[in-house]
């Protein structure tokens, strides 16, 4: 069996997630997303949205309407569906998700119950076209997120038993269409068993995690119940194609191996440049926060929902992703062309050069991408670290070429 150092594991993370080494950028944001196996949607947007970060994370400079595209092509070359929370996939896993289609259906329901005639919307659809909620009378009843029109749970409906697929937004609006018009007709006929997908799913999330428990793999793709179960044999049967590693200091469960990792990753050691970028809350890397404290000794907690008074960090602190390690955090904002560093927290109490330089780095790159020209912060934790940042922090334009 395969032994690991933490600080192996941790760089062979680094690359299978596109942040070390060159192969992260190759293939643009569709080779990145085929390689994340997934990229979660989130509604907020401070920087930009979420998937747009994650993009940028990767690949740098990279632009955003670029980055749009590359997610929502026509023909369709990546769906809207369900696996660690609402993600981007790449279109050649539609077959993959079949058993939580058929999980949903047999369910009879999700979050709402399903209206009366809701083969009415499809009717619909398939007369007039992809729509919105916008073209079917909108989406919510009254201001509460939680109240959806009857419409809204119909086509939520058909999206969650892959009736209707979701290959592209508008103005962050879902377009809705027929999964016979705009899935490929070879995707489309391949029925999976339940097995079989979570034996492939478990292949796509252990590649794209590089070294993982089998914890770390169960949150990547949500599954519970029989399909845990189900995971749990594509592992230890070897179906899924991933190997039993040991990674020296992570929980061993009194089992000779405490981690799985795609043979792939073990082939070669790891080289090539780290990326420095901050890092989204909604980053695959960081998705699972016991993960992330294991992996980098990170406690992260975003602190959107915590009032404002209580907050230790700030609404929506960024990690610092600097020489393979998360060093700081940032509470990023905008005013104007200028990126204002609300509260960068270092995570080191000593002030080292290298931390610095980072942050720097980071507050920079993601001012530039974002169209800002001046960069401000206000706060720093700890004391310590205010005047070397600060006075770190003066860049010449020629620096961002």
């Amino acid at each position: 069996m395969t032994e690991l150092s933490a600080d192996e594991a941790r760089r062979l993370i680094l690359r299978a997630q596109g942040l070390l080494g060159a192969d992260g950028r190759r293939g643009g944001v569709q080779g990145m997303l085929r390689r994340l196996g997934a990229v979660q949607l989130d509604t907020i947007s401070v920087l930009a949205r979420s998937h747009e970060l994650v993009a940028y994370g990767r690949l740098g400079a990279v632009g955003r309407a670029d980055v749009e595209s590359a997610y929502w092509h026509n023909p369709a070359r990546s769906f809207e569906y369900w696996c660690h929370a609402a993600c981007i996939l790449p279109i050649e896993h539609w077959p993959l998700y079949g058993f939580r289609r058929r999980a949903y259906r047999a369910r009879k329901q999700r979050w709402h119950e399903v209206p009366a005639g809701y083969e009415k919307v499809l009717d619909q659809v398939r007369d007039s076209g992809p729509v919105t909620t916008a073209d079917i009378g909108g989406a919510k009843k009254s201001a509460e997120w939680w109240d959806w029109s009857d419409s809204k749970i119909a086509l939520e409906w058909l999206l969650d038993i892959g009736e209707l697929v979701c290959t592209k937004r508008v103005g962050w609006r879902r377009v809705y269409d027929l999964a016979e018009r705009a899935v490929p007709a070879d995707l489309l006929g391949e029925e999976l068993t339940d097995e079989e997908c979570i034996v492939r799913l478990a292949r796509v999330a252990g590649s794209a995690l590089g070294v993982a428990t089998r914890g770390d793999l169960v949150d990547f793709l949500r599954v519970k119940g029989p399909h845990a179960a189900l995971l749990d044999q594509a592992l230890v049967g070897g179906a899924a194609g991933l190997v039993p590693v040991k990674v020296a200091g992570w929980p061993s469960a009194k089992q000779p191996a405490n981690a799985w990792a795609a043979p792939e990753a073990l082939e070669s050691e790891p080289r090539g440049r780290h990326r420095t970028t901050l890092v989204s809350p909604f980053d695959s890397l960081i998705w699972h926060r016991g993960r992330t404290s294991r992996v980098f000794g990170f406690d992260y907690t975003l602190e959107i929902y915590v009032p404002k008074a209580k907050r230790v960090h700030g609404y929506f602190t960024m990690p610092v992703l600097s020489g393979g390690k998360l060093i700081a955090r940032v509470d990023p904002s905008r005013e104007g062309q200028t990126f204002v560093a609300r509260h960068v927290s270092f995570e080191s109490s000593r002030v080292r050069p290298a931390d610095v330089a980072g942050v720097r780095e980071a507050l920079w790159s993601a001012a530039a991408w974002v169209g800002c020209d001046d960069v401000r912060v206000e706060r720093v934790t700890s004391e310590a670290h205010t005047r070397p940042l600060l006075d770190a922090l003066p860049l010449a334009m020629s620096d961002l070429r």
